[in-house]
This record gives structure tokens, sequence and C-alpha cells, in this order.
């Protein structure tokens, strides 16, 4: 059965977009099939992965407005395995789209938009924007579970609290089956007290639910962005390669749990 993880916090910079390419790559090299889908209109998840957004005709949008079958949209990328349904700035534009043309379960749209190909994906992976409005909705209403990447500085428990309460309204109107995935620490460095004390702290308050694998600040990572790969791909051995592997086989450890 297709498991889908929506990876998901309000603030920006925490490391969702890097987490959603590097996972996705990862569970590929540990021969899975997947789906990476750019739920975010900056369209970076597709650039990652070496997808030019510019040329692209169709998105993720034309799926969600039915106007594509998200079969057509998907692209292939150079990782056997991987596949992406990518988005571009015109994603931003669904809201005022649906605005002109409402749809009775506007929040419904991306679990449909799927509904054709999930017999195809071991895993769909779903980056979504820093915010918690229409698009971040929709992910979280069609997903299994909620990967929440946590940025070891300060507000980090802050923005925790937010997500955790939008968790709540959607798995109280739109998706009660949705869990957490669990807590992913980024940028961590375990030189600095902060960052200690923050990671820390979110293994103290939710033990249970946090990766054991803690995503280290790596200039391999930054590298590979600019490369427009995968780290996984750019520099396999790297720390932070190393890293993202370690949390692909925890996530397939909950699986097989």
């Amino acid at each position: 059965m297709t498991r889908i993880i929506a990876i998901a916090n309000q603030k920006g910079g925490v490391g969702k977009t890097t987490t959603s390419i590097n996972l996705s790559a990862a569970l590929a090299h540990l021969k899975r099939n997947v789906l990476l889908v750019d739920m975010d209109p900056q369209g970076n998840a597709g650039r990652g992965l070496g997808i030019d957004i510019s040329l692209l005709e169709h998105t993720v949008y034309d799926a969600l407005m039915g106007t594509k079958n998200a079969k057509d949209v998907i692209q292939k990328t150079d990782i056997e395995g991987l596949s992406a349904l990518p988005a571009n700035l015109r994603l931003a534009s669904l809201e005022a789209s649906l605005y002109k043309e409402p749809v009775e379960e506007p929040f419904a749209l991306l679990g449909k938009a799927l509904e054709p190909v999930l017999g195809s994906y071991d895993y769909v992976i779903i980056d979504c924007p820093p915010s918690l409005g229409l698009l971040s909705i929709n992910a979280m209403a069609c997903a299994n579970s909620v990967l929440i990447p946590v940025q070891c500085e300060y507000f980090a428990m802050e923005a925790l609290a937010a997500i955790l309460s939008s968790i709540s309204n959607i798995q109280n109107q739109w998706n009660p089956k949705l869990r957490i995935e669990g807590f992913l620490l980024t940028m961590y460095d375990a030189r600095t007290q902060l960052g200690t004390e923050i990671a820390s702290e979110v293994r103290r308050l939710f033990k249970e639910n946090t990766f054991l694998v803690s995503i280290p600040r790596n200039q391999s990572v930054s590298e590979s962005q600019a490369r427009q790969m995968p780290v996984t791909s750019f520099r396999p051995t790297s720390q932070g390669a190393v890293a993202y592997f370690s949390l692909a086989r925890e996530v397939i450890d909950h699986e097989e749990k």
C-alpha cells in the first residue's frame, strides 16, 4: 500500500524542501518507488531534482484543477525509482482560480488528483509550503502522516505549537487517520549550546515521535542544492547524505512496525 507523507511546518527555513528531496532520493536508492509532489509555488523541490520548472507546460496546478491527469504531468528524474509532480509560481493562483470556479471539496483536490497514480508508488512525499493554508491542508488531508522538520534554533518550539494545532484541526475536520510520522531535527550543530538545548527539549517532549537521526549542518547539502541534485547522489558518503539514508531507513522501519 502506498504511504503518503507530508513534510510540513509553517515556519520557513527549517529544511522542508531539502528533506523532501533527499528523503525521496534516499528511499529510491533503497529500491522504493517514490513520487515527490511539490505543493510549494516556489517550485524548489522540482529544481532540486534537476527539473527546469520554467519550461514546464503543465504542473501540479493542472492536476489539482482537474484539467490534466497526474500521470501526464509527472516527470521522470535521473534517479531510478524517483519521479516528481512539479510546481511553479502558477500554483500560487490556485486559491484565486477556485474563487472563479468553485468546487465542492477544495481541500480534497490533491487526494483526488493522486488517486490514479497511487498504485505505482511505494511512497508519495509531499513538500508543503511555509504556511498552513489551502495547499498545506490539501497535503495533510490526503496524507497518512506528517513529518515535521524542526530547525535547531530559536523560535523552534513556538513553531511546533502552531503545526501541532493545525494537525489537530485537520484530524478533526478532514483526516481523522492522520498521524505524526516524526519530528526531524535539522541543521543540527552539536558545537552550539542552543542547538543542543533545542534538540534535548524536542526529544524530551516528543521522545517516541522524534527520529533518532538528526540532520547536521553540512556543506555537501548546500553544494548539492547548487548542483540541483540530491546530496545522496552528489556526495553519498558525506555526513548529510548518510543522515538522510538513516532517515529513510527509519521511515521504512516505521512502516514495518
